[in-house]
């Protein structure tokens, strides 16, 4: 018993390790939301979003449909952002400050732990390559139209969930640092559904870490059989 001690030991950790990530990377999302789960998200959100009222009403109505469509299925949300040349004043961010990547950049920092904490991680994210021709810098290298030009950054983010993705907008530190972003860019909010991705990383985590069971395992009996020559 005592020669197999170590593995099951071993076998026990990494089983609990790939449980714990398998529920970070599934909170909540074994039941789509209610129409009723919906209404009570978007009740936490009247009257604390910043920008004009018409604005937050719009953005009020699609959050309700996207709620209304759950499928519980992961969402893959495309952020594609254009910074302002100067900070947007409105109401809500009057208290931001610094140029738009510095209040963009306090925005991410601030709630990047709220995503992970809800099983949420950005894939990608990054600044868009400068292309300079007609004297002017641009982003898109097959396009004409200013509204589909000029991205300042990138960012893909996986939500385990649609309930995370309104999770992390009624978290009370999320709606702190909100005028930040909306203060610093414009954005292009796409989600969309994960037809062609990178492996899940559960599945990732879970096959590292019987890699290194059976590894292990095959290293002890190694080292035992070399012993029992000599």
């Amino acid at each position: 018993m005592k020669t197999h001690r170590f593995g099951l030991i071993l076998g026990a950790v990494l089983a609990a390790l790939f449980v714990a990530f398998w529920i970070w990377q599934t909170p909540g999302n074994l039941q789509k939301l209610s129409s009723a789960e919906v209404d009570a998200y978007l009740h936490k959100l009247e009257g604390k979003l910043p920008g004009n009222p018409a604005e937050q009403t719009a953005f009020l109505a699609r959050m309700r449909a996207f709620g209304l469509a759950d499928d519980g299925c992961a969402v893959y949300m495309l952020n594609a952002m254009r910074y302002y040349p100067e900070l947007k004043r409105g109401p809500g961010m009057e208290g931001v400050r610094g140029t738009p990547a510095e209040a963009n950049a306090t925005y991410e920092k601030a709630v990047m732990p709220i995503l992970f904490r809800l099983g949420a991680y950005p894939l990608f994210g990054g600044e868009t390559m400068e292309i300079r021709a007609d004297g002017k810098a641009h982003s898109n290298l097959d396009g004409f139209d200013p509204a589909i030009d000029d991205w300042s950054r990138i960012l893909v983010v996986r939500y385990p969930s649609r309930r995370a993705f309104f999770e992390l907008l009624t978290d009370p530190q999320w709606l702190k640092f909100a005028p930040y972003k909306i203060a610093a860019l414009e954005i292009a909010l796409v989600p969309a559904s994960g037809q062609v991705v990178i492996p899940d990383l559960r599945w990732v985590v879970g096959g590292a870490c019987l890699i290194v069971f059976l590894g292990a395992g095959w290293l002890r009996a190694a080292r035992r059989h070399r012993n029992s020559l000599r």
